[in-house]
């Protein structure tokens, strides 16, 4: 039987499925592909991911995939003030991706457009009157630059002020083109709906992650690694939030930890760490290991996973995932925003000292917590989160 042709447009290439926004697009994509032959239009800004292509085959009817080099990139996000846009619009403006968009979309007669990340709107502008268009913007990216703008001070804050309002401009009108706006959860999609006229309400759903939960499991096939970890920290450690999370806890909670545990280790597992968290390397206890290839072992062997974010917004895998593979978590609110789990093992506080204790709780007690795992496999696995998605489009 004949699929009919879907565009599927994502900002970063939706494999390998490593980091938060490539898991969801990613299983968005495995979902849609059982239902349309998917032709996908996406960007690489990661040289490493170029070995993955191959796998986006089995998924896909046609792969139009463009480097993308970030430092250029900065360069023409900073035509936007001399534009009145956005510095991300200019950031990820490309003639090429614009020239494929329009020749798909005309060559095999495509209807309907599915968009991961809002700003890849910006390549079915001229055909919004002719498409079915479901944009799945995540979280509500605006708002990062108005918390942003709130750590800032002088020229700083001004800037990050001005894309929270000139980015919140151009999202809105990216709803008013669409038929569909999705988001992560259902607070995330609140948030949205309040710089939206009434009328573009109903457009506006939440839409939650999910967990591979046969491959995040304390007891699926994984490579062995001898240390034993007393406290992890998991996520790409070149995105700014999480760069920030881990200096707040190294800085302010990390401290007290080892007064009291002078042996305790902190490691902080992602790729790419910037030179501030490379720092942290080697200094009382704190490991920073870069890329890896398979985060599971550390967060297994750890005893207690922590996520200490400041600044975010929508659901925050790295969470997810800690409590598939049945470990406890404490967190700020920030970081449980969306997570509505009943669980005494997840522990939240935004107090430094408080957030000390719930960690050496942990560093004196088990360290599997099989609750934690039962509620993300009764409430949090990507076939049951991802169901409503094909309903979305004209099948």
């Amino acid at each position: 039987m004949t699929k009919p042709p879907l565009l599927f447009l994502c900002h970063r290439i939706p494999f390998p499925p490593n980091k938060g926004d490539k898991i969801r697009s990613f299983n968005m994509l495995k979902v849609l592909s059982q239902r349309f032959d998917i032709y996908l239009g996406s960007f690489v800004d990661d040289p490493y991911d170029w070995q993955y292509t191959s796998k986006l085959d089995k998924y896909c009817k046609q792969v139009f995939l463009l480097g993308q080099n970030k430092t250029w990139s900065k360069v023409k996000g900073l035509t936007a003030f001399l534009t009145g846009k956005s510095i991300s619009e200019p950031y990820y403006a490309n003639a090429k991706m614009q020239q494929w968009v329009d020749k798909t979309l005309h060559q095999q007669t495509i209807t309907q457009v599915f968009i991961y990340s809002s700003v890849m709107a910006m390549f079915t502008s001229a055909h919004h009157k002719t498409i079915h268009q479901v944009v799945d913007y995540v979280d509500v990216d605006s708002d990062k630059w108005r918390q942003y703008a709130e750590n800032k001070s002088g020229i700083g804050r001004w800037v990050y002020n001005r894309e929270h309002h000139k980015l919140q401009a151009f999202e809105t009108q990216v709803c008013e083109r669409s038929q569909h706006a999705l988001f992560v959860s259902d607070p995330e999609a609140e948030l949205f709906k309040q710089q939206l006229p009434a009328n573009q309400y109903r457009k506006v759903q939440g839409l939650l992650n999910g967990v591979d939960v046969d491959y995040f499991s304390p007891t699926s096939e994984m490579e062995t690694i001898s240390t034993q970890i007393d406290v992890v920290f998991t996520g790409a450690m070149d995105y700014w939030a999480n760069v920030d999370a881990v200096m707040w806890f190294a800085n302010h909670v990390w401290p007290s930890i080892r007064t009291q545990y002078p042996e305790a280790n902190f490691y902080v597992v992602g790729g790419n760490p910037t030179a501030q968290v490379l720092a942290l390397n080697n200094i009382d206890g704190i490991v920073v290991t870069g890329r890896v290839k398979d985060v599971r072992p550390y967060i297994h062997n750890a005893k207690v996973s922590v996520a200490p974010l400041q600044i975010a917004r929508g659901i925050q895998n790295k969470v997810l995932e800690a409590l598939a593979m049945a470990k406890p978590v404490v967190a700020t609110n920030m970081a449980i925003e969306g997570i509505d789990a009943q669980n005494t093992h997840i522990k939240v506080t935004d107090d430094a000292e408080q957030f000390c204790s719930a960690v050496c709780y942990y560093l004196e007690s088990t360290t599997e917590v099989p609750e934690s795992r039962q509620w993300i496999m009764d409430n949090l696995q990507w076939t049951a989160t991802m169901s409503k998605l094909p309903a979305l489009f004209k099948v």
